[in-house]
């Protein structure tokens, strides 16, 4: 049984081929698609971030990249953990990778955060102004159901996609 213990700090680090198994099994536990996880943890196993507490995963958090364009996935924190930072910590490791490989965009679908991702720089956007690269990925077109909010961040700066200067 994972607990929330006041005196640990989650420990940070990039996911390994070997993590697939309980990364699976934390997402089923937050009812979140695993659709194309295998594949891409086979080959990309590096874009996706995991926090660890006590030896166990409370937290992962992953990229899914589609050109110069991302889809953020898969983020999903243990209940015991939710409300102490953990997903924060993840998705801001994320949008400084996605910044640091100099990536355009970063996109998402939710249907229950709508309201906490545009802390770290997203907007709503219609889904059929994403690219057709992330539009394609299997969460886009089968996993996440239709009503699913689609978002966006550019990337390497703090304005909206699409934005000029």
């Amino acid at each position: 049984m994972i607990t929330h213990d006041t005196t640990a700090t989650p420990a940070l680090r990039v996911a390994t081929p070997s993590d697939l198994a309980a990364v699976r099994e934390l997402l089923a536990a937050s009812a979140l698609p695993d659709a194309g996880l295998d594949d891409i943890f086979t080959e990309h196993a590096g874009d996706f971030v995991l926090a660890e507490a006590g030896g166990a995963l409370v937290g992962v958090a992953g990229l899914e990249v589609r050109g110069d364009d991302a889809l953020l996935r898969s983020v999903a924190i243990h209940p015991a953990w939710r409300a102490h930072g953990v997903g924060r910590e993840l998705v801001k490791r994320l949008v400084c990778m996605a910044d640091a490989r100099g990536l355009r965009a970063l996109y998402l679908l939710t249907m229950t955060a709508e309201h906490y991702f545009p802390r770290f720089g997203f907007e709503v956007v219609e889904r059929g102004a994403v690219p057709a690269a992330i539009a394609d990925t299997l969460e886009f077109r089968s996993a996440c159901p239709a009503s699913a909010v689609a978002m966006a961040r550019a990337c390497g700066t703090t304005g909206s996609v699409g934005a000029t200067a």
